[in-house]
């Protein structure tokens, strides 16, 4: 089979390619300029197409970064404008990897695409399912929880049961080091995760400084605009009170932020929109598991739909999901059954 492989210069990527080369397939290797594709970036891919030729991979590079700009950067900063925290990892998956990059792949003769993600996919067609990776440090399907079932029936995850130590290993073995050894940040498009440096440097009409409140409206100083908290922060709110606060909320429209102690963090539950069902609802098991942060344990919920809107309430009070973030629900078999975006 000849499979398109998103290939970047990291260690997940190259193992992607070789372990679909070693198991025969003609692979090619389809690098992405996400963005401006300077003289820098394009020696680097040149230096990477070199690698993977020595693989006995085509390759090939595409830029996307005018597409990447309207479709992910530029919506990244529309969010944080309104009060949100939004998630461009997970609207970079179904809008251009396996959007635009896979329509690219396919034009270029191939029948499936590729990518490192360390999630795993069983069933054809219809009946494709996304599930966790074995790895569960490393584990995307949360990430991947946005991109439609008809997508993912085209896509392969290679390293689905692999673990990233595992994968080191074996590449090493190999003897095969990646054009780009160290570990991706984690927002590719913001230097230095920085992301409160990257939006000052693209526009000045942030939401300017405003009123930190109690939720009673009693003042407690001045906060430096909306866009730099998140619900659920303790630190750097930069005001004093007789016990630690967190944000527990943004009102938009008085641009004031909204503290208040510990117990004010936990809600019972939250509403997502842009829902992505990837199992039918009359498929859903008794017993589903939601999660709301990447770096969280899925817990108990109800699940349900109201129209275009879907609807969790959990049933142990959980920190504040941020508006912006990703809901994504779970089997117990680790099966995702569908994800949503938090408002």
């Amino acid at each position: 089979m000849r499979i398109g492989v998103a290939v970047s210069g990291g260690t997940d990527s190259l193992f992607t390619a070789v372990l679909l080369r070693e198991a025969g397939h003609e692979v090619l290797a389809l690098h992405a300029f996400f963005l401006p594709p300077t003289q820098e970036l394009r020696a680097k891919a040149e230096e990477l197409g070199h690698a993977l030729r020595t693989l006995g991979c085509e390759f090939a590079a595409v830029d996307l970064s005018l597409q990447f700009e309207e479709q992910v950067i530029a919506p990244f900063e529309r969010a944080y404008i309104q009060g949100l925290t939004p998630n461009p990892c997970a609207v970079c998956n179904p809008t251009m990897k396996f959007g635009l990059l896979s329509d690219e792949a396919t034009n270029l003769g191939t029948e499936r695409i590729a990518t490192g993600h360390y999630a795993r996919l069983w069933g054809e067609g219809d009946a494709t399912r996304l599930m966790r990776g074995l790895d569960p440090i490393k584990d995307q399907s949360y990430f991947l929880s946005l991109v439609p079932r008809e997508r993912l029936a085209r896509a392969v995850l290679p390293l689905g049961d692999w673990t990233k130590e595992q994968v080191r290993a074996e590449l090493a073995r190999r003897n095969l080091t990646p054009t780009l050894p160290s570990e991706s940040q984690e927002i590719c498009f913001v230097p230095d995760d920085d992301y409160c440096a990257f939006l000052c440097a693209r526009r000045a009409d942030l939401p300017g400084p405003g009123p930190v409140a109690l939720t009673d409206g009693t003042v407690l100083g001045r906060h430096q605009g909306l866009w730099r908290y998140t619900q659920g922060q303790r630190r750097g709110i930069g005001v004093a009170w007789s016990e630690p606060l967190y944000v527990l909320g943004k009102d938009t429209a008085a641009n004031a932020l909204i503290v208040g102690p510990r117990e004010g963090i936990l809600t019972n539950g939250c509403v997502a929109r842009d829902v992505n069902l990837l199992v039918p609802p009359a498929l859903w098991p008794e017993e589903i598991l939601a999660q709301t942060r990447y770096r969280q344990r899925a817990e108990p919920a109800h699940v349900h739909l109201e129209g275009d809107r879907l609807h969790l309430d959990f049933s142990t009070p959980q920190t504040l999901p941020a508006p912006g973030q990703v809901a994504a629900c779970y089997a117990p078999d680790g099966t995702v059954l569908a994800g949503g975006v938090i408002i």
